[in-house]
């Protein structure tokens, strides 16, 4: 006779059944293999295009939908907007292509209502392939928790803040960190601000592998906010936003020039919010402004509190704003936040704090000879 207790059905958490959208056999049966080695998930359904993922949708109510891009029929994007108008539901894009141009067109998808934008794990024997399996069974998982499908609201919406009184010194910098749903929030900042703005940002984002510059392509574009990579050493000018490289911490020295070191990973990630929150605590004190966006896990949040204590002005994203709150909920939680404001309060809390630059001379006078 077994001397093993019975079993209790409500201590086993509910599986989260996902539908797989993909026109390749191969990806479809490596993705199915990889989401069934994780206990918590479970495939649903399969549908090798488009059209067929939408329709799959609507008849089997997923937990969440992981889908290509690239697919005859009906692509990602176009996919990605029928569900959301017909079934809406949580749906994480992958792709396999890193050219900066694919991926911008990756990004596209989330205007669609897509929640996260992943490489898709390109086979056992790739370099990357663990580190790409952990990033996509974990992003599978947190996105199930979302208890509603975010849609972002128009950037014509008026800010809901009044202009905030001038910081204790001059802004010389505005640092930004963030991990899951922070290519939406960044998208809704980076869309409300002046480009004459008086200061430079510095953007870490928590980001698959050799997505760096496609994101940042992508971002540019649709906010028409100036958004480039940095070389090291590179000084930084008002009014750009400079995002970390993939596979390095990023920190800003004191003389405003951009640090790019092979320092190691901080809370599992290379590029960390941490990493550049620190030098701007160290180096800024009171002339530095942090926010700390939606993502899961603390990356940054101490870091912040060290910023809040040095001076500076530090903000976090509210809960009801952020697709996940653990980042910003730490922080919230340390008291490292002097506000705590949604994605459209946080652009007008930036530009008020920072200001603009004075427009060039018209009539500039000769250089004397």
């Amino acid at each position: 006779m077994s001397n093993d207790l019975p079993h209790d059905p409500s201590q086993t958490p509910p599986q989260i059944r996902v539908l797989l959208v993909d026109d390749s056999p191969l990806a479809r049966e490596l993705l199915r293999y990889l989401l069934e080695s994780d206990p918590r998930l479970t495939v649903a359904g399969t549908a090798d295009d488009g059209v067929e993922g939408v329709l799959a949708a609507q008849r089997l109510s997923p937990d969440v939908i992981v889908m290509d891009v690239h697919m005859p029929e009906l692509d990602g994007y176009a996919a990605a907007r029928r569900i959301m108008e017909t079934a809406p539901t949580r749906i994480v894009m992958v792709t396999a292509s890193t050219k900066p141009d694919d991926v911008a067109d990756t990004f596209r998808t989330l205007e669609a209502g897509a929640l996260a934008v992943l490489a898709k794990p390109s086979g056992p024997g790739s370099p990357n392939f663990a580190e790409q399996t952990r990033e996509f069974l974990s992003t599978v998982r947190l996105v199930a928790e979302v208890p509603v499908v975010r849609r972002w609201p128009a950037r014509s919406a008026p800010p809901t803040i009044p202009t905030p009184a001038p910081a204790a010194a001059p802004v010389r910098v505005v640092a930004l960190g963030a991990s899951t749903g922070g290519p939406q929030a960044l998208r809704e900042i980076l869309s409300r601000l002046p480009g004459d703005l008086a200061a430079p940002l510095l953007i870490v984002q928590h980001i698959s592998s050799g997505f760096t510059e496609g994101f940042a392509e992508w971002l540019a574009h649709d906010t028409g906010y100036p958004v480039r990579v940095p070389r090291a050493g590179e000084q930084v000018q008002d009014g750009i936003a400079y995002l970390a490289p993939s596979g390095c911490q990023m920190g800003l020295k004191p003389d405003g020039s951009v640090e790019l070191t092979d320092a190691p990973a901080e809370h599992g990630v290379q590029p960390a919010v941490s990493y550049l929150f620190r030098s701007l605590a160290a180096g800024f004190g009171r002339s530095a402004v942090g926010v700390l966006l939606t993502g899961m896990g603390r990356d940054g949040a101490h870091e912040l509190k060290a910023m809040r204590d040095a001076g500076a002005v530090t903000i976090a994203q509210n809960a009801a704003s952020a697709i996940v709150f653990g980042m910003p909920g730490e922080a919230v939680r340390l008291k490292a936040a002097t506000h705590v404001l949604a994605p459209p309060d946080i652009a007008t809390m930036i530009a008020g704090l920072t200001g603009r630059r004075p427009p060039p001379d018209p009539n500039p006078q000769e250089n004397p000879r």
